[in-house]
């Protein structure tokens, strides 16, 4: 990181900036934390005032380190700061540009949460850095930057992209004979091209807001500003609006200000600060290790950490001393573990295991339905045996052919790739083969997707559209190259699934991507296109046309192609495709969406949120989520997938049941009111799906979404909209493909993880105030109930004080019929 800021805000509710200090960094975070609060400090008493610290907060890079150190009270991502800090001083801001020193955030808001942001860690095309060294090289300090670059008359049309080319381009210039003034001033000119169009890809600017925020140290150049201010309102011509663009007041600042005005909300929540105060700051004494000595052993990765002692006068409450380790720790120290998971954080066995002990703890009591249903979905349940027997007379070539067929089933094997729409319907094929005799044993799928998997299959040829069609070929290959040799497979089935079950009504059609429904002939493509590696393998491939939804001509496909290859008869195939069903609708329903209902009525009772995942089935596959799902599920939020949500008739309709008695729409899983092309199902439960969470006020909506997925572009807008207008939180992780972008996913994760955690806080404030509303009702109406009686009473005694008698009204026969019962043996006069 290049600067280190620091401000003081006041206690009262305006949290006004008192003090603030800026200095470049010295590569130490704790060096410079050390002097950034001696500089505050002495602006405080060169006033002669005494400064009292109530709380503290961190952000940024070394938010966690520091946090830990000087015993901050709050850590919050930077997303989350600048966010904070934007809407502290600006309401109704919709987009804030952050370009730092080193790297470029664009945060894009909705209703005061982070709905989206882009984010640019690695290239220095257009960040602060990259100008401040442009000038110095040219003799000028930065901040004579933007007075420079207004004197030039001209300047040289820079095309924007990586800062490689644009030092080349300077160099051409220079030879061409332009000034600094007019290099530097064309540097400026380029500047938002970068940030809008190469870094964040974002070219229509009016699709994301009208009101834009600049913060940032880089916002001090008002050279670069005026540049960001032409090229923004330029993007809004022909526009019906205008945009608005506001540079930040404190735009340096911003981010120190975001993890202050946390802590004072802590404080005002009644924290009492755990920092160690001024003095012991500018004692802390500390020692850096990273070798051998260091290293994790805790799994296979044996990653390398980083140890960092720190002696204070006072510890921390999380100060952590390891009762062993390889690294002597001095008395009165602490150690601060830099490592790539939790476990690492600890040197002690004892210890990480409290650590998974606590996170399996809380796993458990949040379940995360995306793996359960990638675990179970290809769990062979236990089904009976409907296959025929063996023909009792085997006397025709006929006869005995099929006999030997019907008894290779016992020991007949067949490798499924775990793939695609696999993920939501191999309980119909898998409960179908076992049904005839299959052993559950010889049912072989391929690994969980994963990087090595990936890497060593793609060798043998790639599918152009998204990731997970491109992992059809890797897990064939994985199947033949690993499964195959360690025991031979026969035959290696996947099905080109041309349409899925349905439980939505009124639907088009509830057809499977082209493109996926396809990849399994592409990959038989890739493997017999120079050659026969099935042949050469002695393995069947079998990429049979099915269509679920009709379950009649799905028998009619299955017979087709396994006749021959199993002996069958039509009748025990019928009987077998009717298990497949039976298996798919048991996984369907008490698998997934009876255990989901009962999370879901826990959430409900305990005033708790849940996530819904918004993705295809194969998003389950965590080597194509990257484990994002559990993040989420390690902060203590249930998982749930759409194909998870309870369809129950008490739940739909007390959720659409209104909008059905309004004529709105036919069925409580109708999408008709929303989407009429209905035609993709995966497209049509995602739809469905975010109406469920946009009504229930326990879930909100993760969606997830694959680069180049043709059939979620264009639902993009539709299913944002269904979830916000519901004022539900919404977000997002888009264009996911084979890489992993751990620290862009780590910073996402965490911001989508504190505005939930801010959402939940707003939710059960607001159902307190529903309650007390409730309560105060019924008092007052309890109150009204009893004047009303009292005056009644009251007035029944005046009028019989004047000496009215109260008029009773009785039939003659009533009267009659009141007469009481004589006696036994009394008679009648």
């Amino acid at each position: 990181y290049t600067s280190t800021k620091a401000v003081l805000l006041s206690t009262a509710p305006a949290r006004r900036v008192l003090a603030k200090a800026y200095q470049l960094s010295k590569g130490n975070p704790i060096e410079d934390a050390m002097e950034i609060f001696a500089k505050l400090e002495q602006q405080v008493k060169s006033q002669g005032a005494e400064l009292r610290v109530l709380g503290v907060g961190t952000t940024g890079y070394a938010k966690d380190i520091l946090r830990d150190v000087i015993g901050a009270d709050a850590a919050i991502v930077e997303t989350v700061a600048h966010t904070q800090a934007g809407l502290h001083f600006y309401k109704d801001i919709d987009v804030i540009c952050d370009i730092g020193g080193q790297d470029i955030k664009i945060i894009i808001l909705r209703d005061g949460r982070v709905k989206d942001f882009k984010l640019n860690t690695q290239c220095s095309a257009g960040n602060g850095y990259f100008l401040q060294s442009t000038a110095q090289s040219f003799g000028f300090a930065v901040e004579q930057f933007a007075e420079v670059a207004f004197s030039a008359g001209s300047f040289p049309q820079f095309g924007y992209g990586c800062a490689v080319f644009m030092q080349s381009d300077i160099v051409d210039f220079q030879r061409q004979g332009w000034k600094p003034e007019e290099i530097m001033a064309g540097l400026c000119n380029v500047l938002p091209k970068n940030v809008w169009l190469y870094v964040s890809q974002i070219p229509n600017l009016a699709s994301i807001g009208r009101r834009f925020l600049l913060q940032g140290g880089t916002q001090y150049n008002l050279a670069a500003v005026k540049a960001q201010v032409d090229f923004i309102e330029s993007r809004f011509k022909g526009k019906e609006v205008k945009p608005e663009v506001i540079v930040h007041e404190h735009c340096g600042e911003a981010g120190a200000i975001g993890a202050a005005l946390e802590a004072g909300r802590l404080y005002d929540l009644g924290r009492k600060t755990t920092f160690i105060g001024l003095e012991a700051v500018q004692r802390i004494q500390y020692k850096t290790t990273r070798n051998e000595a260091t290293r994790c052993y805790f799994c296979k990765n044996k990653c390398l950490r980083t140890f960092i002692d720190v002696k204070t006068q006072i510890l921390s409450e999380s100060a952590y001393r390891p009762k062993n380790s390889k690294v002597p720790l001095e008395e009165g120290a602490q150690r601060v573990i830099i490592a790539t998971c939790e476990k690492g954080t600890v040197e002690d066995v004892a210890d990480m295991r409290t650590i998974k002990s606590g996170l399996d703890k809380i796993k458990k009591a949040n379940p995360n339905f995306a793996e359960i249903a990638a675990r179970g979905v290809f769990r062979v349940q236990d089904v009976p045996l409907v296959a025929d027997p063996p023909p009792r007379i085997q006397i025709t070539p006929a006869q005995k052919r099929r006999a030997e067929l019907v008894r290779r089933r016992q020991s007949f094997r067949i490798g499924i790739p775990r793939v695609l729409n696999l993920y939501s319907t191999a309980p119909l094929f898998t409960g179908y083969f076992a049904a005839l005799g299959i052993k559950p044993e010889n049912i072989v799928f391929s690994d969980y997707t994963s990087e090595q998997l990936y890497k060593e299959g793609a060798k043998r040829g790639a599918i152009d559209p998204c990731f997970p069609s491109k992992l059809g070929i890797p897990h064939v290959h994985n199947l033949l190259y690993v499964h195959h040799r360690r025991k031979p497979l026969d035959a290696i089935f996947f099905p080109m699934i041309d349409c899925l079950p349905s439980d939505l009504a009124g639907t088009q059609a509830s057809r499977a991507c082209p493109t996926v429904a396809t990849t399994p002939e592409a990959v038989k493509a890739a493997f017999t296109k120079e050659g026969d590696l099935f042949a050469e393998f002695g393995v069947l491939f079998l990429d049979t046309f099915v269509n679920l939804s009709r379950p009649e001509l799905f028998e009619r496909q299955m017979y087709g192609q396994f006749k021959d290859i199993f002996g069958l008869t039509p009748e025990e195939n019928a009987r077998a495709v009717r298990e497949g069903y039976r298996c798919l609708d048991y996984f369907n329903n008490v698998v997934l969406r009876a255990a989901a209902r009962e999370t879901l009525e826990e959430l409900e009772r305990e005033d708790r949120i849940g996530i819904v995942v918004l993705g295809r089935p194969y998003h389950n596959d965590p080597g194509i989520n990257h484990e994002i799902l559990e993040e989420f599920q390690k902060l203590g939020y249930p998982i749930f997938t759409q194909d998870s949500l309870p369809i129950d008739d008490d739940i739909v309709w007390r959720l659409f049941g209104e909008e059905v008695r309004a004529g709105e729409i036919p069925h409580p899983m109708a999408i008709t009111d929303v989407w009429k092309n209905s035609y993709s199902e995966n497209t049509s439960r995602k739809i469905w799906a975010a109406k469920f969470v946009a009504r229930h006020p326990n879930l909100v909506a993760l969606e997830l979404s694959s680069f180049k997925c043709g059939h979620d572009a264009p639902i993009y807008t539709v299913v944002e909209e269904i979830i916000e207008h519901s004022g539900t939180p919404y977000f997002c992780f888009k264009d996911i493909d084979e890489n992993k972008p751990a620290g862009s996913i780590k910073i996402r994760v965490e911001t989508i993880g504190y505005f939930l955690k801010r959402y939940r806080e707003d939710l059960i404030a607001n159902k307190g105030k529903e309650k007390s509303i409730e309560q105060r009702l019924k008092e007052f109406e309890a109150r009204l109930r009893r004047q009303l009686r009292e005056e009644q009473e009251r007035l029944i005694r005046a009028s019989l004080d004047q000496g009215a008698m109260p008029e009773i009204h009785v039939s003659l026969a009533a009267l009659a019929a009141s007469r009481p019962e004589l006696p036994v043996g009394a008679g009648r006069n």
